[in-house]
């Protein structure tokens, strides 16, 4: 192993062992080369007659560049575009999103949060979490309702094992026996990796305050159990909050609860901030030990390094100036309103008498989506009828349920959507297709 490998483990050995435990054998082996790049970072600091350390090409000072390209980019100078990014992103954009962090989340205090990592979007931060700490075999414990990427990200390429709960009760609120067995099972592997969406995706649901506190009190009586606990946040639709949920990320809640649980908080700007082809997110750890942060953020750095090696620059300056925007705040509450206008509606509309037969919902109060429960037709037959019949798309989770992007339906598209839903529902039920009841069980 590397010695820089070794360092790094022995610093995070010395602080807290649990965290070390959590690592997996590649997040052992990570860290961050003192090659081209951290070479170049010191001569960047110091080399102030020739810095002739990285691979770019310069012009009379600036990044070199296409005029017909700087043409269209005429309020960004070359040196916020053109060159690379460092492997952690741009550090003026890390530190405007620590402030928005500590801004959005009073419960989050500075002292023990590390500075986030950008990310080449949510996506890329979940894989630099399955890369860090998951090994072969190793649980991750989420919710039945989750986003079908996971898969891809936790099972297909490191080979954990998704253990699941059920999100809801009988009373439609987080299931938190559910959790509580789901986790405590992992007592004797003594380590899991645990994953909560909020707003969740595919039911637009997050947890009420008395429900947080029953996770946190799970999260505390399984790390009082010897369980060491990675805790992911998927952040990705955090700030869409349009009733009587909780307002703030639980990263800030377990920032230094417990010696064996450590908070990961995954976010971005792509659906925050309706960028989603600037494709800009960020990682952040939370850790009352410094060294720990910093002994993760090498780790972190060089495996970005040795994957896409940094995220865009150009994006990262569109989002640092946008963050900077005296109309950042304006402009986002207008959009907000926007997002509560449709998800109101569209409550009002499937809760209606004529529609009971149908469908049910399960409980939605925040980010893009709603999740039907259909009562008479299996989802995916539901699915392809809609889309062939009258060119509407929705996605079929499973035999039960249909998920609903009202994000990208306007307002008052909304009633004839859910309308041309139920159309389809009769054609169906005329035609005989019922659903699967095995299938769902």
């Amino acid at each position: 192993m590397n010695e820089l490998a070794l360092n790094l483990n022995e610093m995070i050995k010395k602080n807290n062992p649990h965290v070390f435990d959590l690592l997996s054998d590649l997040g052992k082996k990570l860290y961050y080369p003192n090659g081209i790049l951290s070479q170049s970072a010191e001569a960047t600091q110091k080399a102030t007659r020739f810095n002739a350390t990285i691979g770019i090409a310069t012009e009379k000072k600036v990044p070199m560049h296409f005029e017909h390209i700087q043409e269209t980019l005429s309020e960004y100078s070359p040196d916020e575009v053109y060159p690379y990014a460092p492997p952690s992103g741009k550090l003026t954009l890390r530190n405007e999103w620590k402030r928005k962090l500590l801004r959005d989340n009073p419960s989050l205090h500075e002292s023990s949060m590390g500075l986030p990592i950008t990310t080449n979007a949510l996506t890329h931060g979940l894989s630099l979490t399955a890369d860090l700490f998951v090994d072969e075999n190793d649980a991750i414990i989420l919710p039945d309702k989750y986003w079908g990427n996971y898969q891809t990200i936790f099972h297909v390429r490191r080979g954990g094992n998704l253990k699941t709960f059920k999100l809801f009760d009988e009373n439609d609120t987080f299931n938190i026996p559910s959790f509580r067995e789901c986790l405590l099972q992992q007592k004797d592997a003594g380590k899991a990796m645990v994953l909560l969406n909020f707003p969740n995706n595919p039911t637009g649901y997050t947890p009420k305050e008395n429900e947080v506190q029953g996770i946190i009190s799970v999260l505390m009586e399984a790390a009082e159990a010897g369980i060491n606990l990675a805790v992911i946040l998927d952040d990705a639709y955090f700030g869409l909050f349009f009733e009587d949920s909780v307002k703030e990320s639980l990263f800030g809640r377990l920032a230094g609860i417990h010696p064996r649980i450590l908070p990961i908080k995954v976010d971005g700007a792509t659906k925050e901030n309706y960028v989603w082809g600037l494709r800009v997110g960020f990682l952040t750890f939370a850790s009352d030990s410094p060294t720990i942060l910093e002994a993760l953020e090498q780790k972190t750095n060089g495996l970005i390094r040795g994957t896409i090696s940094s995220s865009s620059h150009l994006s990262q300056t569109v989002i640092l100036r946008s963050l900077q925007s005296s109309k950042f705040e304006e402009e986002k509450c207008k959009k907000h309103n926007i997002m509560k206008r449709r998800a109101t509606k569209v409550k009002e509309i499937i809760t209606r008498e004529e529609y009971k037969e149908a469908w049910g919902f399960y409980p939605f109060n925040s980010g893009y989506f709603m999740c039907l429960k259909l009562n008479q037709v299996d989802a995916e037959e539901l699915r392809v009828h809609l889309l062939n019949e009258y060119g509407v798309g929705t996605i079929a989770i499973s035999s039960s349920d249909l998920r609903i992007a009202f994000s990208c339906v306007e307002e008052e598209d909304l009633e004839e959507l859910f309308e041309l839903i139920y159309r389809g529902i009769n054609d169906l039920v005329s035609k005989g297709v019922s659903i699967d009841v095995q299938k769902t069980l």
